[in-house]
């Protein structure tokens, strides 16, 4: 997916690096078996000579040798030693050198130390023993000549030992350096992929959080997030890693005369990892949809806690979240003793292989056919084979998981918010009709009829309008529309003459204030929360704000004033106190539109209509949209428009309404006495 290859395009140096260092680490561990094998066979089963070739030798026995060879290879072995005292000694010690007179000598050593024809040794099968018998024969000159063996075997098997331990810090150094890159790696890769998945849903409409569902939008931020980014760290770390060991050891052993059972081994558990994911594969998505349905429980439950305990129902939330808990736990259970058992399988068969190894071995072994070490060498390789595919099937357990996870965070990255942002370099002119609907229809995704009807009014600069009627007539949606939480289906909805269509959406915020229905504070401090949409604001212009939203003094009496911290949904204020800082906020940002949204429910009465007259007075050269329950907030407003169904049944003042609106008259008089309504 082109997003997530984007992220990890950022880190292809540190990849590259990994890549390298895990060829490194991998060479080094294949290459540790040989050494050890190098240590049995040579330094101590053949005290340390590792070639057919003498370094000395006695004039009498070099010129038999020679009495056997060619004229050209005759020459070429002459050119190598030179006589001291009747004793031939080599002259060049190169491995070049060696491997080259190993191929000329072995043979013709073998002829007459064991008495065999040439023909026989060249048709044998049995280099291994041919190869010991020659290094009888040398063992036996050394002694001729005076050359201490034990001090040859002494200083190959240091020789040896020395590389190993070089080898092994090199793997040690390298797995450290890998680990610590495989981790920065991945940790900024988390990081940054919840990074896009939340700018991402900071750009979606309210039509995208309804279909996705806000618990499972965390679960894709949290939980896909952590899925994905565990299963790059074992691709960096095991993925490259183990085909390479795998491939590297297969190699080494191909030739072998018992590289079939490797290739038993490895159709059993090819067999098991594939008859595993077939079996759970599809369990993987059902996981994460029930992980999402235990948070979407818990987070209701928890928000909805003082209506669970008003109404005595906490057994039924208990069992209603044991519900979704024990349906998690029974596919949980599924999935974990299936895949259990891929691991004591792999272990028998890793154990079956190397009995079966040693069976076949041992009777190799006795038949001189091949040596102690490289029987050994033999059982590590293929438990290194063994053990990569072992490690692949690790890799099995958390792909799928991965996969699906991969699945649903593609689904929120490719789903495009239904509100287009439009970037045009549009300036906003000044106008005395700051807002304006022109015939604006609306309908929800998918709904088969309008909630809005043909509206149409204005919105005139420095003036109140406010909106009332029965719930659910359409009051809080038409508000929704102005910041274009939701588009408008048809009609045209005007700010200062220019579509709000034409208008990037930041500069559309920007322009309003807005109060919404339910007051949300966030976690922190009460100045944080004031500062929200203004950071800039200085502490003369927040004690302003607070007076003017009656907040500031219940704000002073806090034991922390403005630094007081506002705990999670804001549970250690009260409702008026919520709704009062709400009102700060908004008013903080000094925007040309101010929305309402019944956002003076809470407050008592007398609050309510100081509040307003201080909002009037604040905000003289801006807009102010009030959305209304109570009759009391808007008996003022420049402009009330009376809403039924969907539809506008009146516009006008309080007082043209009463007379004109039959419907605005009931709502009046159903809340208000005609004394109350004199006073008012």
């Amino acid at each position: 997916m082109k997003n997530i290859f984007k992220i990890l395009r950022k880190y292809t140096i540190e990849i590259i690096f990994i890549i390298l260092c895990v060829i490194i680490q991998a060479y080094c561990d294949l290459e540790l078996p040989s050494y050890t094998s190098k240590i049995i066979n040579i330094g101590i089963g053949q005290s340390g000579i590792e070639y057919a070739v003498p370094y000395k030798i006695r004039e009498s026995e070099f010129d038999f040798l020679l009495n056997t060879l060619s004229d050209d290879k005759k020459e070429y072995v002459l050119k190598q030693y030179e006589l001291y005292n009747n004793i031939y000694v080599l002259k060049h010690k190169e491995k070049n050198t060696l491997e080259e007179l190993d191929n000329i000598i072995l043979s013709q050593i073998v002829v007459k130390y064991l008495n065999l024809d040439v023909n026989i040794i060249e048709s044998s099968d049995s280099d291994s023993l041919l190869r010991q018998s020659a290094i009888e024969y040398i063992k036996n000159e050394y002694k001729e000549v005076n050359l201490d063996i034990k001090d040859l075997q002494i200083s190959y098997i240091k020789e040896i030992g020395i590389k190993m331990i070089y080898i092994s810090l090199i793997a040690f150094f390298i797995t450290v350096s890998t680990n610590f890159l495989i981790s920065k790696v991945s940790s900024y890769f988390g990081h940054d992929l919840r990074k896009k998945i939340i700018e991402k849903i900071m750009s979606y409409s309210s039509k995208e959080y309804n279909e996705i569902g806000v618990s499972s939008l965390i679960t894709r931020c949290t939980n896909d997030v952590q899925q994905i980014q565990m299963f790059l760290t074992m691709f960096l770390r095991i993925v490259i890693f183990a085909p390479i060991i795998g491939i590297g050891a297969l190699t080494k052993v191909s030739k072998s005369s018992m590289s079939y059972i490797i290739a038993i081994a490895l159709f059993l558990i090819l067999t098991l990892v594939v008859v595993l994911l077939v079996v759970v594969l599809p369990k993987f998505n059902l996981v994460q949809k029930k992980v999402d349905k235990i948070n979407l429980i818990s987070r209701e439950m928890l928000k909805g806690m003082p209506v669970v305990r008003a109404f005595s129902n906490e057994k039924f939330e208990e069992n209603r979240f044991n519900l979704a808990n024990n349906e998690l736990k029974k596919v949980n259970l599924f999935v974990n003793r299936t895949m259990s058992i891929m691991m004591p399988t792999m272990t028998f068969i890793m154990n079956a292989v190397s009995i079966l190894i040693v069976w076949v071995g041992a009777s190799k072994v006795d038949a001189g056919n091949i040596q102690v070490g490289t029987l050994i060498a033999f059982i590590t390789y293929t438990m290194q084979i063994i053990m990569s595919f072992l490690m692949l099937s690790m890799v099995s357990i958390v792909l799928p998981r991965a996969l699906i996870s991969f699945k649903r965070i593609k689904e929120v990255l490719l789903k495009d918010s239904c509100v287009i942002d439009e970037n045009n370099n549009i300036k906003l002119k000044e106008n005395e009709d700051i807002l304006e609907f022109k015939e604006v229809y609306f309908r929800y995704p998918d709904a088969s009829e309008d909630i809005l009807s043909n509206i149409s009014f204005k919105c005139k600069k420095g003036t109140t309008t406010a909106f009332i009627g029965s719930t659910g007539s359409g009051k809080s949606t038409l508000i929704n529309l102005i910041p274009r939480f939701f588009d408008i289906t048809s009609g045209k909805i005007l700010l200062n003459g220019v579509s709000t269509k034409d208008i990037p959406l930041k500069k559309l915020r920007d322009k309003i204030g807005y109060v919404p229905q339910k007051a949300h504070l966030f976690s922190g401090t009460i100045e944080e929360n004031i500062k929200f949409g203004n950071e800039k604001l200085s502490k003369k212009e927040i004690d302003e704000v607070l007076k003017v939203s009656m907040s500031y003094d219940f704000v002073k009496k806090l034991p922390n004033k403005l630094k007081t911290h506002v705990s999670e949904g804001a549970a250690n204020l009260s409702g008026g106190q919520r709704q009062r800082l709400s009102i700060a906020r908004a008013i903080a940002k000094k925007p040309l539109i101010y929305i309402f949204d019944d956002s003076f429910s809470a407050l008592d009465y007398e609050t309510d209509k100081n509040l307003r007259k201080n909002l009037k007075k604040y905000t003289k050269d801006s807009t102010l949209l009030i959305v209304a329950q109570r009759v009391n907030t808007i008996l003022n407003a420049d402009q009330i428009i009376v809403f039924d169904e969907g539809k506008i049944v009146g516009i006008g003042t309080h007082e043209e309404l009463y007379k004109t609106s039959l419907i605005y008259k009931e709502i009046v008089l159903s809340q208000l006495g005609e004394e109350e309504l004199k006073n008012a």
